[in-house]
């Protein structure tokens, strides 16, 4: 903007000639001199330097807006305040509304902990009517390993939402408003990806969710003869965050874990650091880790942690540029998922990104 030529900023004519005789052609010409020189140099009022002045700068200045003109723009064109609820209360509260739109929400847990579960009741909300405190849209849902359940989601309906599937056709309108494509690798999800790409914004698409990501990884990993599983995830990590903040949706991704030996571990930046540190090596615990590595776990805006502990299962916000580190006990029950207090219970250091999978056998949901 600095570069812009005075002779296009249409100051008064006689001013502008002056500037451009003196060999002041840009805004940053003019604005490198005091305005005192500049009266001297123009042999002009300092009054009529001041206004022209004044009038460069505001044609200079980049754009800009306040915060409080953000926040009035996204509450006019995001009713629901950018958030899909998760009718979690307490996961709400700490969420600040929900899942975000625009970002990338990851899900990450053992197998069978209720992350599926969690997807299949965000897809119901998302296709809620406005009125009932749901987003009116319909759901992309990505199934790469066929764990989705029409019946159980017309289960978690009808017990979540009664007052709702008891009205006449409503459980096949909502039921039809979800899209399921199965992929079988990852090229196959890019290339769906492309393709939907301006298709979600016309056909009203509130919600993308990838069930998931690191079932797809790890097939293309062990087709591949490299045995190099960052590069796979170069092209989509970019590209999913993209396609959240154009479309202006939440994109939910589930992701698996791994175990890990003691020579592996490290720890990412937003995990903190412990005094503490896990030293006994017989503790299933310490093995555990999420799966698609380091530049995933960095690449996401959320990260909420399934796990089992003690033969109690919670859910843990172990990554959030707004929300405190914080876990919430919870059930997986016929309404889908419901958590067991609102009151979250706050963690500490590196326990808020420790995977936990003991006390209780975890099987396939």
């Amino acid at each position: 903007m600095s570069n812009k030529l005075i002779s296009e900023m249409g100051l008064p004519k006689p001013i502008s000639n002056v500037f451009t005789a003196r060999n002041l052609l840009t805004a940053k010409d003019v604005l490198s001199v005091p305005e005192l020189d500049l009266a001297t140099l123009l042999d002009a009022g300092l009054d009529v330097v001041s206004s022209a002045v004044a009038r460069i700068s505001e044609l200079a200045c980049p754009p800009h807006h306040t915060a409080l003109s953000l926040m009035e723009e996204r509450m006019r064109n995001e009713p629901s305040g950018g958030h899909l609820s998760t009718s979690l209360v307490g996961l709400d509260r700490a969420l600040c509304g929900g899942v975000p739109f625009g970002a990338v929400t990851e899900l990450v847990g053992p197998s069978g902990v209720g992350k599926t579960q969690f997807c299949l009741k965000l897809s119901l909300l998302a296709t809620l009517p406005t009125c009932y405190g749901g987003l009116n849209g319909r759901v992309i849902y990505f199934d790469t390993e066929s764990k989705f359940s029409s019946r159980r989601m017309i289960e978690i309906g009808e017990n979540a939402f009664p007052h709702i599937f008891r009205l006449e056709g409503m459980a096949q309108k909502m039921a039809g408003r979800i899209v399921v494509l199965r992929p079988t690798s990852l090229s196959e999800l890019t290339e769906s990806l492309q393709q939907m790409r301006l298709k979600l914004i016309q056909h009203e698409v509130k919600l993308l969710v990838i069930d998931s990501m690191a079932a797809l990884v790890s097939g293309e990993n062990e087709r591949s003869t490299s045995g190099s599983r960052q590069p796979t995830l170069r092209w989509p990590l970019p590209f999913l965050k993209s396609l959240a903040e154009f479309s202006r949706i939440p994109v939910v991704v589930t992701n698996q874990i791994r175990s890990q030996n003691s020579d592996e571990a490290f720890h990412y930046q937003f995990q903190g650091h412990s005094k503490n540190t896990i030293k006994n090596t017989e503790r299933l615990d310490s093995y555990l880790t999420a799966a698609l590595g380091i530049q995933w776990a960095h690449a996401v805006n959320i990260r909420l942690i399934f796990e089992v502990y003690s033969g109690q299962r919670f859910i843990k916000v172990a990554k959030s540029p707004i929300s405190p580190p914080v876990a919430f006990p919870f059930v997986v029950d016929s309404s889908g998922i419901s958590l067991v207090s609102d009151d979250g219970i706050e963690v500490m250091g590196q326990d808020i990104s420790t995977i936990h999978c003991q006390g209780q056998s975890v099987f396939d949901m």
